[in-house]
């Protein structure tokens, strides 16, 4: 992962473990919608309107939630620490189109993918992110 690229033109001011993890679901939350469009572009879909509407598969708080759920198995205990925090983490606000469980399951992933962009774990994130991405696609043709 090329830091520039990325945005990393300086360093936390916390280390990612000591960050709220709301500011870790905020990164988190751009690291996904980035991969989740790039993948789009790389299926070879060049049509905003349709762009837009495979993307919220991908990024809806009911989606994110059952991702979830299908990826807690498969995380270490400091994975599963980080996403627990930001599961717990009082936000505010719901969208109107989630459950508050959904929502805080959406948070909680964010929050991972923030952690494990800003703690710099690439090969972690590029792992997660893949099986993310398969996990939304299977569903989709699973529904179909």
């Amino acid at each position: 992962m090329n830091e520039l690229l990325l945005g990393m033109t300086s360093s936390l001011a916390k280390s990612p473990r000591e960050i709220n993890p709301l500011l870790l679901a905020y990164m988190g939350d751009a690291i996904y919608e980035v991969y989740v469009r790039h993948h789009l572009l790389a299926k070879g879909i060049v049509r905003p309107r349709e762009l837009q509407k495979e993307a919220t598969r991908f990024v809806s708080a009911v989606a994110q939630a059952k991702v979830y759920r299908a990826i807690e198995a498969r995380l270490t205990d400091e994975e599963m620490e980080v996403l627990r925090r930001g599961r717990n983490a009082k936000s505010g606000s719901v969208p109107k189109h989630a459950s508050v469980t959904d929502y805080r399951h959406s948070t909680g992933l964010e929050a991972l993918v923030g952690y494990l962009y800003c703690s710099k774990q690439e090969t972690r994130l590029q792992t997660l992110m893949s099986q993310i991405l398969d996990i939304v696609e299977k569903e989709h043709t699973e529904d179909e």
